[in-house]
């Protein structure tokens, strides 16, 4: 009998039928989660979400991998900061809508992305761009590259797209808090964190207090979560949260 004469059921070398396969679970498969947060209903997230006004506006273009990662914080920008936009990276095909974006004048998009390289050193611009593009009243956008460091690296010199917007390194003394990945070094922010040091720095003092409370209480939920633990008491976060909601 040739391999080509077997079926996926048996075995290409002896014809036999193979043992039966145990289905593939995932690691956190069987966990229950919300459907509004993606958290585990344990220490689920929603009653904690406060929506903010901000004069900036974020954009996540996000890797396809990305989606799928219930421990990524980008989304938690767009929880509370009701004008965040997500894009989905494609090195061949960019996003029409974010293309047509990127075009219209109301808007002044900067790609955040470190200066530490030189063939792009003459797009680097600082903060003050940002209050520039205010003061013409135009919409400072941040554009976040939502991925791994790997990731991110490729996405900015395979987007054609990107090529003619400045580039605002982020500037900050901030370590991460993030517990859910290990990062290289404590310098590397998540997603989230990013988004709350550039809107502290433009400016949207209260759209960052609130989102950075939002990533503590995320943060701590999803943690306690796998040890499988309920937070009993509130946490500083959250009392700051729901006093808000009560505002």
């Amino acid at each position: 009998m040739s391999a080509s004469d077997t079926s996926p059921e048996c075995d290409p070398a002896t014809g036999h039928p193979r043992p039966p396969r145990r289905e593939f679970k995932a690691r956190g498969s069987f966990v229950i989660r919300c459907e509004g947060c993606n958290l585990p209903k344990l220490n689920c997230l929603c009653p904690y979400q406060v929506k903010a006004e901000s004069h900036a506006q974020v954009w996540l273009l996000t890797h396809p991998l990305e989606h799928y990662k219930p421990t990524n914080t980008g989304r938690l920008i767009g929880d509370v900061l009701a004008q965040t936009q997500v894009f989905t990276w494609y090195r061949t095909a960019p996003d029409a809508q974010l293309t047509a974006l990127l075009a219209d004048p109301r808007y002044a998009p900067f790609v955040i992305f470190p200066d530490d390289q030189p063939d792009y050193a003459d797009r680097v611009v600082g903060m003050d761009a940002v209050h520039s593009a205010k003061r013409e009243s135009r919409i400072p956008v941040f554009i976040i590259l939502d991925g791994t460091w790997r990731q991110a690296r490729r996405m900015f010199r395979k987007s054609a797209y990107l090529d003619g917007l400045p580039v605002l390194p982020l500037r900050t003394e901030r370590e991460t808090r993030y517990r859910l990945r290990k990062p290289a070094s404590k310098a590397h922010l998540c997603t989230a964190e990013v988004a709350i040091e550039l809107l502290r720095q433009g400016g949207d003092d209260n759209a960052a207090a609130v989102l950075d409370d939002y990533f503590d209480v995320f943060n701590d939920s999803y943690a306690a979560s796998r040890f499988y633990k309920k937070i009993a008491e509130p946490t500083e976060a959250m009392t700051r949260l729901l006093a808000r909601q009560a505002d």
